[in-house]
């Protein structure tokens, strides 16, 4: 009995996929989206930690300073986490969302324990999630699965 013989798929010629706009954009994407990210948590924490009140020189440099540091990590992260194991990098990102969820909620002047619950809650969310993408898309190498 004769079968058909199976089809491959069809890979792209780059590891990652098939990009739509060039290196070039690419090289800017990596900076500028962690930098506008950054930005807004920097706003959002700012705006939670003045409650409504007037918006003062050293509630702008808080914002400002946040950005900053919530820019650097994010930008270290995507640099390091993709050359680690699927767990650690899991790992990594679930610590770096919980402590950015949980230091949020903390300037909203709630209760170190709200704030680390929620934290802790936020980071076990997304460890999970990115672990089964991981799992899910690389074989037992850690390798993407084409």
């Amino acid at each position: 009995m004769a079968h058909a013989a199976p089809r491959p798929r069809i890979a792209s010629r780059r590891p990652g996929g098939i990009r739509v706009f060039g290196e070039r954009a690419h090289a800017r994407a990596k900076l500028a989206v962690p930098v506008a990210i950054g930005l807004v948590y920097g706003y959002w924490a700012a705006a939670n930690r003045r409650e409504g009140g007037p918006l003062t020189g050293w509630n702008i440099l808080f914002g400002l300073l946040t950005a900053l540091a919530f820019a650097v990590l994010c930008m270290a992260l995507l640099s390091v986490a993709p050359r680690l194991r699927r767990e650690e990098h899991a790992v990594l990102w679930g610590a770096f969302c919980g402590a950015a969820v949980g230091f949020l909620v903390n300037q909203a002047d709630t209760s170190v324990l709200r704030s680390a619950a929620l934290g802790l809650a936020v980071a076990a969310g997304v460890f999970a999630f990115l672990f089964y993408r991981y799992y899910t898309h690389e074989d037992a190498q850690g390798r993407p699965i084409e």
